[in-house]
């Protein structure tokens, strides 16, 4: 990938280009968070099926004279560009042009931190890279006809490069591989301390990590900007309703994610399909949130974790109208959702509640005999004792007895001692 140079104390100004009819505010966002300043977003007004700019080339040359009139240092398409076609884009305008998906993986790389983040990331810039060598020997010698020794010197170049970067590849492959294993290994150490565990997901900037601290007192890093985010975090929670769980900090979705990331990221987004339980986080004041929870479930299906327990959770409420349809809209999302404000701290009760009520069932209260005390200690083995009071002849016990499912037999075992 070429490298865009930022002179000191001067930020990279970029041209956005956008398909028609869609908001290059996204882009803008992934943009300011790389650093860059926008200096003008154009949507085209149709897109042509151009084999050689993917759009007319007169518009094409509009476009490059416009980045040059406002002295623009790259162009960021919000679509994804095709190799070839990024050469002659670079050829015409005369400054680097990149797409939505190399500016993904720009701050993907900037943010990784473990050496499980840092692989991926290194994975997926080099399947991005690979069909994209050959614009750096654009001005090199291409292949010519003839005998022995008539290649030129830039095709040799590329394909030691090609096959240097394949190489690579299965390098940093074998390598997460091995680093995956040991992050299984330890996910089988925390299933046998019988904890279950919560994934909180979403897309990108609404407010999961803020959650994470406001309810287990960690400092996880925080940040108003797209993917701040990037290295899963797990901390224990003890539910003030009952009960304790692994809470996951996992990294933000967002719409047309490369398929090269969620390939490379799919361990780390494993922790999404291995939870029990999954708090999806939406940001309500976002005017776009709706498509956002779709495109959260979309990532979900990919990865097949989409049939997992899930509670809605609706952030920023403190920041939104109850009464806006957009709002109102969102609380009829199935199942129920949670309102909440991580920042104010406010709906933790109900939240809590819900998560002790999904992972261990609903509050039961029963009448145990005295003689029967072992059954007290079978509820605190298999479920979460909350209350015992003895009396004369028996003991009353409020308890959670697990989630009603098919797996769970302790509501059957109690079932003669519950009181109505």
């Amino acid at each position: 990938m070429i490298e865009i140079e930022e002179e000191q104390n001067q930020k990279v100004k970029a041209l956005l280009i956008g398909a028609p009819g869609t908001s290059l505010s996204e882009l803008k966002g992934l943009t300011d968070t790389l650093g860059y300043e926008t200096i003008r977003s154009v949507n085209l007004s149709r897109m042509e099926q151009s084999p050689v700019y993917g759009i007319g080339s007169g518009k094409a040359k509009e476009l490059s004279v416009l980045a040059e009139a406002e002295d623009a240092d790259v162009i960021i398409f919000d679509f994804e560009i095709e190799p070839r076609k990024q050469r002659n884009w670079e050829k015409l305008a005369k400054i680097p042009v990149i797409d939505r998906q190399e500016v993904i993986l720009r701050i993907f790389a900037s943010r990784a931190r473990t050496k499980e983040a840092v692989l991926q990331v290194e994975l997926a810039r080099l399947l991005y890279s690979l069909p994209r060598l050959q614009h750096m020997y654009g001005d090199l010698a291409r292949q010519r006809g003839g005998n022995y020794g008539s290649k030129g010197s830039g095709e040799t170049q590329l394909e030691l490069d090609q096959r240097a970067v394949r190489e690579k590849i299965a390098k940093v492959k074998a390598e997460l591989e091995k680093v995956t294993k040991e992050r299984m290994t330890q996910r089988k150490r925390r299933s046998k301390n019988k904890c279950p565990t919560c994934a909180i997901i979403g897309y990108t900037n609404a407010g999961k990590s803020t959650l994470m601290n406001a309810l287990t007192g960690s400092e996880v890093f925080v940040e108003n900007k797209l993917f701040a985010t990037l290295d899963p975090t797990t901390r224990r929670l003890d539910l003030k309703s009952g009960g304790t769980v692994l809470l996951t900090d996992t990294v933000g979705f967002i719409s047309n994610l490369p398929h090269n990331l969620i390939n490379a990221f799919r361990s780390t987004l494993e922790e999404a399909g291995n939870a029990d339980l999954q708090l999806i986080v939406i940001d309500s004041s976002d005017p776009d949130s709706e498509n956002h929870y779709k495109t959260v479930l979309k990532v979900l299906d990919e990865i097949e974790a989409s049939k997992i327990k899930r509670i809605i959770i609706l952030n920023k409420t403190d920041s939104v109208s109850l009464h806006n349809p957009d709002f109102v809209k969102l609380l009829s999302l199935e199942p129920e959702p949670v309102k909440i404000s991580a920042i104010n701290r406010t709906g933790f009760d109900e939240l809590q509640t819900r998560i002790s009520d999904e992972l261990f069932g609903t509050i039961s209260r029963l009448s145990i005999p005295s003689e029967k005390y072992s059954l007290v200690n079978k509820i605190r083995d298999k479920g979460v004792l909350i209350s015992e009071e003895w009396k004369d002849e028996c003991i009353i016990v409020n308890a959670r007895l697990g989630a009603n499912d098919e797996e769970n037999s302790n509501l059957a075992l109690f079932s003669s001692y519950l009181i109505d």
